[in-house]
């Protein structure tokens, strides 16, 4: 048994142990926040509440009116830190390739932070967020590794890239050279010289070739006239930035320059709808990830086929307006439905026009549903212009 005097002369030393203890954990606290850059008493979202794992603080958005008031360049540091890193070796160039630093966060989201042992919003970057294990999953760029990560396999950039078509088809089209060795100050002249032009950038992806199989993943054995993903049907665009810094590059000039994100990378607006169907991808199991990044910025027609020999007999100018493209601008098409004219547009339906059986079974049956060509629109009312395409080919 402890005496009432030495359990007195005891009690001294423990609540003064106890206060420093408290103390020190407050002070090891209010540390931690500057380090990362929130000082104590500082800016809090007043709205955030403690997240919990698969809360909105799991998933960051840039499409957000806190974030997108900021600049790039706020959380987004060039060159990154490990850019000399992540590529193979003599491939490295300045470039944001690291994800920002704790205090482009916690300055707005300090709650969240700490709000338990493993914070959900600790997961954007780190794959088990802990303090013994800092690892994280690989940052959006370079897009060779990222896309390799199991986070990057299933995610899709929210940005969609401003590239103005025309003046790059000039610069590099200007440079080819043309089977009689003559070079062209702008391209368009001859077929030859714009169809190499644009493979420069894009290639028909998952070809058939001379293959036997013609789906890019194995059909019902019943498929019928039904929708089944074929290979050739997309092309490919170029990924990340290792391409554009050839000649953008941090000291080379070129306007924009890589620290210029914002010139190039827009946020996709809401309403931009394509005629991607993600129901049918997933039935026919695509995911292939270059596939659907192109499937879901179809917004013409979602079965039409780059592959098929009479398409891949044409310029890319026959049903491309080089002078319009806008990849960033959902309400520019990329191919007009003229385009179609004369192959699958004519004056009746008796002369073959598929567009014309389709508008045709519209008119006898409301709930028709055009799948010839579209998924995403098969059965949205029928556009104006494509009764004026059949007009402009002397139909009613």
């Amino acid at each position: 048994m402890i005496s009432i005097r030495k359990r007195k002369t005891l009690i001294g030393p423990l609540v003064a142990l106890a206060f420093f203890a408290l103390a020190g954990s407050v002070f090891l606290y209010s540390t931690a926040s500057r380090t990362v850059g929130a000082a104590p008493g500082g800016p809090v979202d007043d709205k955030a509440q403690p997240a919990a794992q698969g809360s909105k603080y799991s998933k960051f958005s840039h499409d957000v009116p806190e974030h997108k008031k900021k600049e790039c360049a706020e959380c987004h540091k060039f060159p990154s830190s490990n850019w000399e890193k992540v590529r193979p070796e003599g491939e490295a160039i300045p470039d944001i390739t690291d994800y920002p630093k704790h205090d482009s966060c916690v300055g707005c989201h300090r709650q969240q932070f700490f709000s338990g042992p493993k914070p959900a919003i600790c997961t954007n970057c780190h794959t088990n967020p802990g303090p013994r294990d800092s690892s994280r999953h690989p940052f959006p760029n370079p897009r060779e590794l990222y896309d390799e990560s199991p986070k990057g396999k299933r995610s899709f950039s929210a940005f969609a890239v401003n590239f103005p078509h025309e003046m790059h088809v000039a610069m590099m089209g200007s440079n080819t050279v043309s089977p009689d060795r003559s070079i062209f100050a702008k391209v368009g002249f001859r077929k030859t010289v714009q169809s190499e032009t644009c493979a420069m950038c894009h290639q028909v992806l998952k070809p058939q070739g001379d293959g036997e199989e013609e789906y890019v993943t194995k059909p019902p054995e019943k498929l019928g006239d039904a929708f089944w993903l074929k290979k050739g049907t997309f092309m490919s665009a170029p990924v990340g930035h290792t391409q554009c810094f050839t000649c953008h590059s941090a000291d080379g000039g070129l306007s924009p320059s890589p620290q210029d994100c914002g010139t190039c990378h827009k946020l996709q607006p809401k309403d931009a709808k394509t005629d991607f169907d993600p129901a049918a991808a997933a039935k026919m199991e695509v995911i292939d990830k270059l596939l659907i990044a192109s499937w879901r910025r179809r917004t013409s027609s979602a079965t039409f086929r780059h592959e098929w020999f009479s398409h891949a007999d044409q310029d890319c100018t026959a049903c491309h307006n080089i002078s319009a493209l806008s990849p960033s601008d959902p309400k520019v098409k990329a191919v007009s439905v003229t385009a179609c004219s004369g192959c699958h547009i004519t004056a009746t339906s008796d002369d073959g026009g598929i567009l014309n059986f389709e508008i045709d079974s519209r008119t006898k049956d409301p709930k028709f549903e055009c799948v010839k060509c579209h998924l995403g629109y098969s059965s949205l009312l029928i556009p104006e212009s494509h009764p004026q395409a059949i007009k402009s080919m002397g139909g009613d």
